[in-house]
């Protein structure tokens, strides 16, 4: 089931941000994510998040900044299940268009939005790391 994101969660999302991230990235130092942890816990608090709760355990997360998906993350031992597809879904019916931004060495994530009918709409550098990147899309973002 999806949920709306309750401060109770926060442990359990941020784990799963951490070992996602280092895993996905492996490109790029783990401790660039360490760094960035307590930046990213107090960001939760501003932004739209979901999880993917089963037997009272968040398998996974994703993460909106108005019309921005800032990630998707499923814990390790639930990948390939379909969750990923779930909680885009859940973003796709309400959120009508959005962006996001994808590392191009990360060709998991950019298939699996690419499959999902994402596009990509420009190609770029990810100021932090250096690493090159892509915009991604769906539908049409009004201003």
């Amino acid at each position: 089931m999806i949920r709306k994101f309750e401060r109770t969660d926060t442990g359990q999302v941020m784990q799963i941000w951490l070992e996602g991230n280092m895993e996905a990235h492996d490109f790029i130092p783990a401790d660039y994510w360490v760094s960035h942890y307590s930046q990213v816990k107090e960001q939760l608090l501003q932004a739209d998040i979901y999880v993917y709760e089963q037997d009272e355990k968040i398998q996974g997360f994703v993460g909106m900044m108005d019309h921005y998906l800032a990630g998707i993350f499923v814990d390790k031992q639930y990948r390939s299940r379909g969750i990923g597809k779930i909680l885009l879904d859940y973003i796709k019916e309400n959120y009508p268009a959005f962006s996001l931004n994808v590392y191009q060495k990360n060709r998991r994530a950019l298939d699996f939005y690419l499959r999902e009918g994402l596009v990509i709409a420009e190609k770029g550098v990810d100021e932090d790391t250096a690493e090159p990147d892509y915009t991604m899309s769906w539908g049409t973002i009004s201003s």
